[in-house]
């Protein structure tokens, strides 16, 4: 188990995600350095705080996804890659608070919400992106199912909703999914399975790029096979 870079895209049989989720990214207050000049937090700070909410936890399944940036333009240009693929709206209020910052050269810090002990409870993630794949999928299947020799009533049936629009949708969905799975960007990413004290000692040796001032980590925790399914090796990981 190590830091790796990884490619990270939308599987074409991505199934539903239900997880714990956990960010950190400099606009936390606490967490993030506030200055005169803005909000930073480096990988070092963020992947800590990460591995303090798994300390003790018992047995668990973790991916870390990390983006670091050395410049505030380059963060935003990160953040943006990244909920291109996976828009969660954790994602997308970090690119906000980033470009309020900016525009106002000062920094907005969160309001701190409850403190949570540990690893959040599970939680659905849905975005268009992940749904128009999900919906996709389904469709791809009916068709198939419709070419090896299913019935047109069958057919009918598995489409049932669309079937004044059957070819319109199937079209708009195709391309949508094609779309969708062309999209990538490369991140950080740490993942294992054990005891959480465990995943925490190791989570902290050798991260990645420290001499970075920007940072959102993002911790994925309990059922993430779908999650693990985004993550793609890279020439680079394969070289290693």
């Amino acid at each position: 188990m190590k830091w790796q870079r990884k490619r990270f895209a939308l599987p074409g049989d991505l199934t539903g995600i239900t997880c714990s989720l956990l960010p950190v990214h400099p606009f936390i207050y606490g967490v993030g350095q506030n200055t005169a000049t803005g909000s930073y937090l480096s990988p070092t700070n963020a992947i800590n705080y990460i591995a303090n909410k798994i300390q003790g936890a018992g047995e668990v399944d973790i991916v870390v996804t990390m983006i670091c940036a050395r410049t505030h333009d380059e963060f935003i240009n990160a953040i943006q890659g990244f909920s291109g693929v996976l828009p969660l709206p954790v994602f997308s209020q970090v690119e906000r608070m980033a470009k309020t910052a900016e525009s106002l050269n000062i920094t907005k810090m969160q309001i701190p919400a409850k403190t949570i002990a540990g690893i959040p409870d599970p939680q659905t993630l849905s975005t268009n992106n992940s749904r128009a794949v999900i919906n996709a999928g389904l469709i791809e299947k009916a068709k198939s199912e419709a070419s090896s020799g299913a019935s047109v009533a069958g057919l009918l049936s598995s489409v049932k909703g669309f079937a004044e629009s059957r070819k319109n949708i199937l079209q708009g969905m195709a391309d949508s999914l094609t779309g969708l799975l062309g999209k990538s960007t490369t991140v950080w990413v740490f993942q294992g399975k054990g005891n959480g004290a465990e995943l925490a000692d190791k989570m902290k040796k050798e991260i990645p790029e420290q001499d970075a001032v920007y940072t959102l980590a993002t911790l994925f925790a309990g059922d993430i096979d779908a999650i693990k399914g985004m993550m793609h090796d890279t020439d680079t990981t394969l070289r290693k």
